[in-house]
């Protein structure tokens, strides 16, 4: 294994391999907030979400002999965690997207929107649930996951001009909603 994740990582692994239940309610509890956020980012509805973190952990803990320490476990256990998050968003055909016309063509061509440091993550975090379908998967798998357009449209099965567009176009709204409140 890779020594990208530290040595109390690697004892969590090896012990949760073993099926040790305190160990896997350890790891459990280290990661099932920051993954709930990364869920309910893309999925607002919390009671989904909340199913979709449970099956994200019984992947987790059927599939830790597949993990390699080539990243580090969170990142790993994000990358499961985003998938069967879209995976479910897919499966329930949840996602819209508005065409290019539909939405102000003057809008996508002003500068690039900044969302002011005074909003609190909260704040950001409730506008983002608020936005169309389209705009924050997008917004979310290329601003908060790193994901590129053109990966993006892969996944999505969209195109990458409408990546583009469904990402400037959530930004500008998110601005707006939480410039407005």
């Amino acid at each position: 294994m890779n020594n990208l994740y530290t040595v109390e990582e690697q004892e969590l692994v090896r012990r949760c391999l073993r099926r040790d239940d305190r160990a896997q309610m350890r790891l459990y509890r280290k990661y099932v907030q920051a993954m709930y956020n990364t869920v309910v980012r893309m999925v607002p509805n919390k009671m989904d979400a909340e199913d979709i973190i449970q099956e994200v952990f019984v992947k987790v803990f059927q599939k830790m002999s597949e993990f390699r320490g080539e990243s580090t476990l969170g990142a790993w256990i994000k990358r499961i965690t985003v998938n069967t998050a879209l995976n479910f968003i897919r499966q329930r055909k949840e996602i819209k997207f508005m065409e290019n016309e539909e939405w102000d063509r003057s809008n996508l061509l002003k500068e690039d929107v900044k969302v002011d440091p005074e909003f609190s993550m909260k704040q950001v975090h409730h506008a983002i649930k608020k936005l169309p379908d389209g705009c924050r998967v997008v917004l979310n798998l290329y601003l908060l996951e790193g994901y590129q357009h053109q990966e993006i449209a892969s996944i999505l099965k969209i195109t990458e001009s409408t990546s583009k567009t469904q990402y400037r176009r959530g930004k500008q709204l998110l601005a707006n909603q939480l410039r407005n409140g």
